[in-house]
């Protein structure tokens, strides 16, 4: 028997633990898992286990390879529409991350069904439906289970030219750092989950989320755009650790230059805090230095702040600068078209905050 409370006063957030890239195991733990004794050929695969990277990379061996990738989590946000909306495209992202063009998506759904009605469910997958048209793809199957708590995601497959492919751990020395979107997205999530995210924050808050990173595409065709990743689960401070290491570098941030998500540093001053802000800063904090006129108190909980579908975090050879400020005009997004820091030679730690 279907539930019978009114889906109108379901709030999806208050029946799930986590919400959305919030719910990643904390990277220490998530290293333990993937450690492996096994080998794995990788003759065809220029993307695969032996690196952090946002999706696997399979060469067809006519000049393009195949991009594969998954992403699901519980609902960040209390509409089942704009949940499916913001899922999709946080799965996607993956794609637009490593330069390439997204083709073919399907769904990975789990449902309380003696907890909520099914057509809650099929809300989530019309919302999924309406980005992946947004992104010119088709949403074509997926499965489905009963499970205790609600979540959601896709794997989407997509294709990218082998010169165009675009991996998070080719950065080079000297290279600027773009930010596409602004961060904070867990502080105000997690406001929202407490009833006491303001409806002016909550509009931003859905806008931010299910805006797709189509411009990856784009920069992709860039040839001094070294590396590039999305900001997800582990925080600005996360995934540029990932780009440095990767690239046996370390990284500048200067912490003024951030775009900072409208209404997070009010929620912040009220002391609220996503729990996976405080996980990956256990995880990461020894390999980050601040200078003394940093705002360190805010800085530790801006920084490994959990994102949802967040920006793109570019790094780009300077001759290239102009050429990546373009594509951010083109694409409506001028607004980042400062750089956030650099990439410098490797050094004790791997970020370095300036003011």
């Amino acid at each position: 028997m279907e539930p019978t409370e009114n889906k109108e006063d379901i709030k999806l957030t208050q029946y799930s633990r986590g919400a959305g890239c919030g719910c990643k195991i904390a990277p220490q733990v998530l290293e333990e898992i993937l450690h492996s004794q096994f080998s794995f050929p990788e003759n065809k695969l220029l993307v695969g286990n032996s690196s952090n990277d946002d999706a696997a990379v399979y060469d067809l061996e006519n000049g393009n390879a195949l991009i594969s990738t998954t992403d699901f989590f519980m609902p960040i946000v209390d509409d089942a529409f704009d949940f499916g909306r913001v899922a999709a495209a946080n799965a996607i992202s993956d794609i637009y991350a490593m330069g390439g063009k997204p083709i073919l998506a399907i769904a990975l759904l789990g449902w309380p069904v003696e907890k909520l009605p099914a057509s809650l469910a099929k809300k989530v997958m019309e919302g999924a439906r309406n980005i992946c048209a947004e992104a010119g793809i088709v949403l074509a199957g997926g499965h489905s289970i009963d499970s205790a708590e609600p979540f959601f995601g896709l794997a989407v497959n997509g294709i990218v030219s082998t010169k165009d492919l675009k991996k998070n751990s080719s950065a080079k020395e000297g290279d600027l750092l773009f930010l596409t979107k602004p961060i904070g997205v867990g502080i105000l999530s997690t406001a929202q989950k407490k009833n006491v995210l303001r409806d002016e924050h909550s509009k931003v808050l859905t806008v931010q989320l299910t805006t797709l990173n189509s411009i990856g595409e784009a920069l992709g065709k860039i040839q001094g755009v070294s590396a590039m990743t999305d900001v997800t689960g582990f925080g600005l401070a996360g995934h540029l650790i990932e780009m440095a290491e990767g690239s046996g570098l370390s990284a500048e941030i200067n912490y003024s230059d951030l775009n900072i998500i409208e209404g997070a540093k009010e929620y912040l001053a009220q002391r609220i805090v996503p729990d996976a802000t405080y996980r990956n800063w256990n995880g990461y904090s020894k390999k980050i230095a601040f200078e003394k006129d940093v705002n360190v108190t805010e800085a530790f909980s801006i920084l490994p702040d959990p994102q949802t579908n967040g920006g793109l975090l570019v790094a780009v050879d300077p001759s290239s600068v102009n050429e990546v400020i373009d594509a951010f005009i083109q694409f409506g997004l001028k607004k980042f078209s400062n750089p956030i820091g650099k990439f410098v030679a490797r050094n004790e730690k791997i970020i370095q905050v300036r003011k």
